[in-house]
This record gives structure tokens, C-alpha cells and sequence, in this order.
């Protein structure tokens, strides 16, 4: 490893050389509180495990991450599949459970939320926004409404859609593009729109 690092050293210019560095730096530190089995992060890949517990970010063989993926201190978990693509720029945020299967495609800019983020209650909000900013408080179990996400087998996800909590979306469905999902998905159906409704059915 030593001979590694003097190689680089007389090979690349000192800023190049750190940027190499930290970008390592970053993807070592997805591995650092998840489950995974020969998984790939991108230098985008941000991992954040509020509960530290690497069980609750399990990513099976052969999946890509290049966003975000984050479970609450209160709850959530979050299940990837095999052979996944979480693209750059999407956010998978859990305060209860989302279970993603295998050859599940996330284009870039996606958001799966199986949670509000925040209280209904104007009161409860005001206070929790203002703890978390004042004293590092994470928002607390049972005041933040969630509902858990399902997404079946060989999914494809366009690009800047959204997935609202408790929508289950079944095996080889399509969403369009900006579309907003708020309710389940049948199968082999493509969905669009806001929100999402059927346009087409697959073979």
C-alpha cells in the first residue's frame, strides 16, 4: 500500500492526488454502517445511519449506489436487492421500512419517502424543527406519520419521480418521469403524471 501511495505521489499533481483521497475517503465511509454484499458506491453515495446499526441498510450482490440513503434515529430500515441502481442525486429516507427488490432501477433525482419528514402539527413541527437545529434532537417515534414502501422485482423509475409512504409498486411497473406516486402500482404498468395514473399496460 505504501508503494501505492509513492506511486501516486510522483505520478499526479498534490491536488489531484487529495481529491483522489478524499473521494476514497467518502465511498470507505459508505461501507461503514451497512450490510452489503459486493456492492459498488460512487464518490456520490451518502450514507446516513442516524440509528448506527448496520443492519439497518442492507444492499444485496451486484447493486450501484450513487445517492443518498438514510434511516431516521426514531425508525426505519431500509432493503435493497440485487443488482439495484440507485442513481445520483435520489434519496431514499426511512423512518419505517422500504424494501426495494431485485433489478430495481432509480434513476437520478428520485425521492422514496416512507414518512411526512415532519409533524402535522403545527406546534409539534415548530418544536422539533427548532430542537434539531438548537440541540441536535432527532425527531421522535409515533409523532412523524410513516408507512412503509414496497417495490418489487424489476422496477424502473424515471427520473425526478417522487414515491410517497405506503405505496407498494408491483413487479416490472414503469414510472414515467416526474411522476408522483401516491398510490400503489399494478404490475407491468406504466404510471405518470401528478398524481400518477395508468397509461399503458406492459406485455
Amino acid at each position: 500500500m505504501r508503494n501505492l501511495i509513492y506511486r501516486l505521489f510522483s505520478l499526479l499533481p498534490i491536488h489531484k492526488l487529495m481529491n483522489w483521497l478524499i473521494r476514497q475517503d467518502k465511498i470507505a465511509a459508505c461501507f461503514k454502517y451497512t450490510t452489503t454484499n459486493n456492492v459498488v458506491f460512487y464518490e456520490d453515495a451518502i450514507i446516513s445511519n442516524q440509528q448506527l446499526d448496520k443492519s439497518k441498510i442492507t444492499i444485496d450482490s451486484g447493486s450501484h449506489i450513487s445517492g443518498t440513503l438514510l434511516v431516521f434515529g426514531y425508525g426505519g430500515k431500509i432493503e435493497i436487492g440485487k443488482n439495484c441502481y440507485v442513481g445520483d442525486h435520489s434519496r431514499i429516507w426511512s423512518g419505517e421500512n422500504i424494501v426495494i427488490g431485485d433489478n430495481v432501477l432509480i434513476s437520478h433525482g428520485v425521492n422514496i419517502m416512507d414518512n411526512n419528514g415532519h409533524e402535522i402539527d403545527h406546534e409539534l413541527r415548530a418544536e422539533g424543527y427548532i430542537k434539531s437545529f438548537e440541540q441536535g434532537t432527532k425527531f421522535l417515534a409515533g409523532r412523524v406519520s410513516t408507512a412503509p414502501v414496497i417495490i418489487h422485482n424489476n422496477v424502473w423509475i424515471g427520473f425526478n419521480s417522487i414515491i410517497l409512504k405506503g405505496v407498494t409498486i408491483n413487479e416490472g411497473a414503469i414510472i414515467a418521469a416526474g411522476s408522483v406516486v401516491t398510490k400503489d402500482v399494478p404490475a407491468f404498468v406504466v404510471v405518470g403524471g401528478n398524481p400518477a395514473v395508468a397509461i399503458k399496460q406492459l406485455k
